[in-house]
């Protein structure tokens, strides 16, 4: 998608969605290269108008990843963003029209090589389905997405990617692990509506985790309802977390205890916030007491262990000096970037 690789084998591929107006082409621009900072690689933008549509021209020219065009109950959206440079599109199958309306879609993706993710929620659930299943089961969802499969697939069309999302996140495992064993398209996945940082990184974690675990998934986005920058940095911690990518530091620190004798939480907050822009690979250790602290510290590639009034510094396992506390915040992230430059 846009010259992102996704599927066969391909890194596993971290997204985003804009929540500004797509309308303000300033504000949109400016929230992408946030995005794209923070390492976001696929942007999806709200098409709710023609208006919309059409600032997806500009927007592209200066985004510098690939867009896609997030659509809902207008086809003549999808096809104003493809004209408009969009390099995938996401489509509700529940609400986008009835097949006319898609196969004109099709043809136009089709000419200009575009992907479609047939994007399937349990929130907007197509009529016929719900009423079959009652709910939006993970079964009725998998059905969902494979009538809308056939129907590509009928139209010869096969730049497929799919996505189940529910609130619910068992379901939402559930149905991913249902679909992995009916087709070998790649799957987006996330869960929707997840709630603000804590409880929505806890259910992405859960969710998208165990099932990247199980070798299910190809693109992600952690739903938060936050700065989407924040969603791009929990997604990059979950691929950390399982082996599955590395980028920027790795702060390894300790909850404290009554052993702290230093001022651990402002000093990982500090460093955290001085360390925002490397995106090379590193483990650093902030440890705040004697217990556990050297050790980790050792086994880090950089890291210091708290004292009272001071900290040792560690590097590549070697004791380096003793730092009065004042200091620790500028002399870490110093060295830290002495080792990544």
């Amino acid at each position: 998608m846009g010259g992102v690789k996704i599927g066969g084998g391909a890194p596993v591929v971290v997204q985003s969605m804009t929540n500004t107006p797509t309308q303000d082409v300033g504000a949109t621009v400016k929230q992408i290269d946030r995005l794209r900072n923070a390492g976001c690689e696929l942007v999806r933008l709200a098409v709710p108008d023609m208006k919309a549509a059409s600032a997806l021209r500009e927007i592209k020219s200066q985004a510098g990843i690939p867009i896609i065009a997030d659509i809902h109950f207008d086809y003549r959206l999808a096809l104003a963003a493809i004209e408009n440079g969009a390099d995938g599109l996401r489509l509700n199958p529940g609400n986008i029209g009835g097949r006319r309306e898609i196969q004109e879609i099709v043809a136009a993706a089709r000419y200009q090589a575009i992907p479609i993710r047939i994007g399937v929620n349990s929130g907007s659930l197509d009529r016929a389905t719900l009423r079959k299943y009652g709910h939006p089961t993970p079964d009725a969802l998998v059905e969902s997405a494979m009538s809308h499969v056939s129907i590509l697939e009928d139209l010869d069309f096969h730049l497929i990617k799919i996505s189940l999302k529910s609130s619910d996140v068992l379901h939402m495992i559930s149905a991913y692990r249902l679909l992995s064993k009916k087709v070998d398209y790649p799957l987006h996945l996330g869960v929707t509506e997840a709630g603000g940082l804590i409880s929505g990184t806890v259910k992405n974690s859960l969710g998208i985790g165990l099932l990247l675990s199980e070798g299910i998934g190809d693109t992600i986005r952690v739903s938060l309802t936050r700065d989407p920058v924040e969603e791009v940095k929990v997604a990059y911690e979950i691929l950390r977390a399982l082996g599955l990518r590395q980028r920027g530091p790795e702060i390894i620190s300790c909850p404290t205890c009554g052993r702290c004798q230093i001022d651990l939480f402002t000093l990982v907050e500090t460093i955290e916030n001085a360390l925002n822009q490397i995106t090379t690979p590193i483990k650093v250790a902030i440890m705040g007491c004697v217990v556990n602290g050297p050790g980790e510290a050792r086994e880090a590639d950089i890291g210091i262990a708290g004292g009272q009034g001071h900290g040792t510094l560690f590097k590549k396992g070697r004791l380096i000096k003793k730092v009065p506390e004042a200091d620790l915040a500028r002399v870490l992230t110093e060295e830290v970037k002495k080792m990544v430059t």
